[in-house]
């Protein structure tokens, strides 16, 4: 999915664009000179407030959702702010925030993925039932499961871009598919719907120590997915803003067409993000198979929504060239807020997709207001 205009990136490094003296590929799109702000004034040189450049941050209607969240579940329920239920909702927004992430990436670069819900089960089901059916070292399993989803990532990638079809398509498809495969090589292999355990296994010490331990600070323990989710909001957010292939996925997500033709290299950029898609899953397959031990093949179906919408209520445009990571990242605590915070408050747990649909269409109304008025103050 492309779209036919090119926003402007919030905060995108100058000078690392693709060579083009009219036409310039940028973070956010393409700039011309001399056709923003002043007439022969390139727009980068225009001086804005620090109120302006704020209403122009893509993430800055979740921030304000955030906010009121947390206010409200500060009030309404009085365990809300406990250590150990803070470390509660860090965890459960980081397991969906480390795939969030990627998503929003891809997003930007204006490509959907329906398949990562079960691409991240099917990571799990790949480490487990190689490590147990060959009887060899966990580790063994996890780098078979890394070459299995990247290859995944990959077909995706390389069938969007030779066959043009629109990603809503192909990963439809691929959705599909692995939907069956997980079902029906899990009953094939193991007799049942679920893996075996592989707990005392060689390797799995060490392997769950790196995917699925608790660090203790303070008065909290932290899983260990905060840490992989914080350093992939750093990673992404660096990619973005300060190197040239952040400039490429705002470029193409703006306008392909546009972008081919001042040098960006769009095959390989839309390849490189379902391959960023790939390792997320891969990640948060892992975690889901080291903290459990035993995966349930069905598990995965539907978590593909939470994560485009984690993205779209941090500030992601669905037709592309515009969002963070930032804002994907807080779009999921957003999420690990809601969840936890009904429990905490006692509500009706059914509620909880309800809040979730209603944040969703606020957050989407509320970028567009902002990005309406920040395009109209430059």
């Amino acid at each position: 999915m492309t779209a036919a205009s090119t926003p402007t990136p919030p905060g995108a490094t100058e000078g690392t664009t693709p060579e083009a003296p009219e036409e310039t590929a940028t973070g956010g799109g393409v700039r011309t000179a001399g056709t923003a702000g002043t007439a022969g004034t390139d727009e980068r040189l225009v001086h804005r407030s620090l109120l302006q450049r704020m209403l122009g941050r893509p993430e800055l209607g979740a921030v304000v959702g955030a906010i009121a969240v947390f206010v409200v579940f500060s009030v309404v329920a009085d365990s809300f702010l406990r250590a150990s239920s803070l470390s509660t909702v860090l965890y459960a927004s980081s397991t969906l925030g480390i795939m969030a992430v990627p998503v929003a990436l891809l997003m930007i670069g204006g490509e959907f993925d329906l398949s990562t819900g079960v691409m991240v089960t099917s990571s799990s089901l790949v480490s487990s039932m190689f490590s147990y059916q060959m009887t060899a070292n966990v580790w063994v399993g996890v780098g078979v499961s890394l070459l299995v989803t990247l290859g995944i990532g990959l077909f995706n990638g390389y069938m969007l871009v030779r066959t043009g079809l629109p990603s809503f398509i192909i990963t439809l498809g691929t959705f599909l598919m692995l939907t069956g495969l997980n079902l029906g090589l899990t009953k094939l292999i193991s007799g049942t719907v679920s893996t075996k355990t592989i707990s005392d296994m060689e390797g799995f010490a060490s392997a769950k120590a790196l995917f699925a331990s608790e660090l203790t600070i303070g008065p909290a323990d932290i899983q260990v997915t905060v840490v992989w989710w914080l350093v992939l909001v750093a990673l992404a957010t660096w990619l973005l803003l300060r190197t040239k292939a952040g400039n490429w996925i705002f470029a193409v997500g703006g306008g392909q067409h546009t972008a081919r033709a001042v040098g960006v290299p769009v095959a390989r950029t839309k390849i490189g993000l379902y391959l960023g898609v790939a390792l997320g899953a891969w990640i948060s397959g892992q975690h889901l198979l080291f903290n459990y031990d035993v995966v349930q093949s069905g598990e995965g179906v539907g978590n593909e929504l939470i994560y485009i919408a984690a993205a779209v209520i941090g500030g992601c445009l669905l037709t592309g060239g515009y969002g963070s990571a930032v804002g994907a990242a807080v779009g999921a605590f957003i999420f690990g807020m809601t969840s936890k915070g009904i429990v905490y408050a006692q509500w009706e747990p059914d509620w909880f997709k309800f809040f979730l649909g209603a944040m969703l269409l606020v957050a989407v109304l509320l970028n567009a207001y902002i990005r309406k008025r920040a395009e109209a103050n430059r």
